[in-house]
């Protein structure tokens, strides 16, 4: 076949057999930043990305590229326009991780409604303190409010509704009643998921429409009892009112998977809040999505090379598909 697959970072075993039985050339990069892709890129009739910025400069270095297949749900590491006019499709794995992503959101959910980053700050020193002192809720009859509720959104909606008795409300302009998991009643009040909930949840993408689309003005909508949970993208939310928020602790706690800056910025002051919990975008690191994750980018780019219709091009490429 001849195809050349650069991969700037490792990927699983199922991904790396599936193509090399189907005769690609798997070639592993010199490294994952754009210096080390524009280096590599010249040669090669596809790419899987993880980490790496397919910026417009590493499309104008690569004549012969056909294809990205992004490790993962999120391709805000993508530029869209430039693979557009450089003739090359671009796909996700939008599934490979929705269960772990979901997961986590609720692990979020259960860490903050006790209270556990506080715990175990106490216990050693004053446990009767961490232990009887420390307001901790439940999640049965609580509310859960939802941005987005596509594949990850509507599995967390599921859990919450079916696993804790919980109410849940979604915000999505892009879904009917009749698209979204029964029992979640979904609403066109963008303001009354942050009002009523006590719990918020993000599930929807980074793109011009919600970058920076959640605030102050929404944060302090929410309850003073309420958490706020971001498995989704840093980008979505205004950092710096965020962290005035947690400051005045306006609200109870908040959750936060993902951050404007990854790898984090360790002057971050959000990183040192006893009512903030950060983590290293941990939703898709599980063996299961990442396992996932490289077979669906394998068969991307098969599907794409070989002349078929992608089965998860990104939305934006759809068009395109259709073309």
């Amino acid at each position: 076949m001849g195809y050349k697959i650069l991969l700037p970072q490792e990927i699983m075993k199922e991904g790396r057999d599936y193509l090399e039985s189907r005769g690609y050339e798997l070639v592993d990069g010199s490294g994952k930043e754009e210096a080390d892709i524009i280096r590599d890129i010249a040669d090669m009739d596809g790419i899987i990305v993880r980490l790496s910025q397919m910026s417009r400069e590493v499309f104008e270095a690569a004549p012969k590229l056909k294809v990205v297949a992004r490790h993962g749900a999120g391709y805000d590491t993508v530029d869209l326009d430039a693979a557009k006019d450089h003739g090359v499709m671009v796909c996700n794995a939008p599934i490979a991780n929705s269960m772990s992503v979901a997961e986590l959101a609720v692990f979020y959910m259960l860490y903050c409604s006790r209270n556990f980053k506080k715990v175990q700050k106490h216990f050693i020193d004053d446990y009767y303190y961490a232990k009887l002192r420390l307001p901790k809720v439940e999640l049965d009859g609580k509310t859960l409010g939802l941005i987005g509720v596509g594949n990850i959104g509507s599995r967390v909606a599921k859990k919450a509704l079916h696993g804790f008795n919980m109410n849940v409300i979604a915000y999505d302009p892009y879904k009917t009643q009749e698209e979204v998991p029964e029992g979640v009643e979904l609403t066109d009040d963008f303001d009354r998921i942050f009002k009523e909930s006590d719990f918020v949840s993000l599930h929807c993408p980074a793109n011009q429409e919600t970058t920076g689309f959640v605030g102050k003005e929404q944060l302090e909508l929410m309850k003073p009892t309420a958490y706020f949970i971001n498995t989704a993208r840093g980008k979505i939310v205004v950092e710096e009112e965020l962290y005035e928020i947690m400051k005045a602790e306006r609200i109870a706690g908040a959750a936060l998977d993902v951050m404007q800056s990854e790898p984090v910025d360790p002057e971050n002051p959000l990183l040192h809040m006893d009512n903030v919990v950060v983590a290293p975008h941990i939703g898709a690191a599980t063996k299961e999505a990442t396992d996932r994750a490289s077979l669906h980018c394998a068969m991307s780019i098969h599907e794409v090379l070989s002349g078929e219709k992608p089965t998860w091009p990104v939305p934006e490429m759809k068009e395109a598909v259709l073309n």
